[in-house]
């Protein structure tokens, strides 16, 4: 039957909608007028989503976000564990005494392959889990709705909005360029930061992208990053060993797409007074875009 309905759907509907085949006709939407999806119901029955207006400028201070990178494993987290924190993708398995506030997962495969990890996330009353349509739909799927007990917050592609057309990166600025949050990249007009989730994330290839977008929308001052070492493609992240690593598809965008990336996130964050320190004093982000330090001492 879904093989039916993907097929229906991909003769009724122009290819720049075909990002939307396997929500149909499952999934059923409420916009608000600031773009973001407020209303969710899936297979006929609503489904909890946190308002995301609601958490504009919310928050003030310094947060900690955990990335992948095996450099968590050498890090010093023993001034941090009273500091609010994020994380993405694995990052709850780190034992380190982080309370973990926030969290973000826009990988499917991730959902698919690390059920343990997700059912870790959907059990925490306190945590705000920032994913996509896609990935609520899975969960639901995969575990029940009864089974999620966090804040689900509904985060969108700005190229791939949901039951709208796709956006190919030669539109994007086109698209974009009158919404006063977002900034663009000064040699690549692909690449581009939305200061306002609300109306979309921009994607770079990796997830510490979409984070750093949300964690400017939330309003914190200084941000703390471990684990973004963006080398060693072919060692297992902390929370993995050798014999059950995923693939990694970064280093053929670091310096094309995720580099050039971090540069406008950089700015932006400079612009409005936000530091940024990353604790991997091995990263191949350099210094110039992203301070290191080996530790942290509020």
């Amino acid at each position: 039957m879904k093989s039916l309905l993907k097929q229906i759907y991909r003769y009724t509907h122009p290819r720049a909608y075909r990002h939307n085949e396997n929500l149909w006709p499952y999934l059923k939407i409420k916009r608000a007028v600031q773009g973001h999806i407020y209303e969710l119901n899936i297979n006929g029955k609503p489904i909890a989503i946190s308002d995301i207006s609601t958490l504009q400028h919310k928050y003030q201070g310094d947060l900690l976000l955990i990335a992948s990178g095996p450099s968590v494993k050498e890090t010093d987290f023993s001034t941090l564990t009273t500091t609010p924190a994020m994380g993405v993708n694995g990052a709850i398995s780190l034992q380190a005494g982080i309370n973990l506030n926030f969290y973000v997962v826009i990988d499917m495969t991730f959902i698919d392959r690390r059920q343990s990890i997700i059912q870790d996330i959907i059990s925490r009353e306190d945590l705000y889990f920032f994913t996509t349509a896609h990935g609520i739909l899975k969960i639901v799927n995969t575990f029940g709705r009864h089974k999620i007990k966090c804040n689900i917050c509904l985060i969108e592609d700005a190229c791939y909005k949901i039951y709208q057309p796709s956006i190919s990166d030669n539109e994007i600025k086109e698209k974009y360029q009158k919404l006063p949050n977002v900034m663009f990249d000064k040699n690549n007009e692909c690449i581009a930061f939305n200061k306002d989730i609300r109306e979309g994330i921009f994607d770079s290839g990796t997830v510490v992208y979409w984070a750093l977008q949300i964690i400017f929308y939330l309003g914190f001052q200084r941000i703390i990053i471990a684990g973004l070492d963006m080398n060693n493609f072919n060692h297992p992240r902390f929370y993995e060993n050798a014999n059950d690593k995923l693939p990694s598809f970064l280093e053929d965008k670091l310096d094309s797409l995720i580099i050039p990336a971090f540069s406008l996130a950089s700015s932006t964050f400079k612009e409005n007074n936000i530091s940024v320190i990353n604790l991997s004093k091995h990263s191949a982000i350099d210094s110039s875009i992203f301070k290191k330090l080996d530790t942290y001492d509020p």
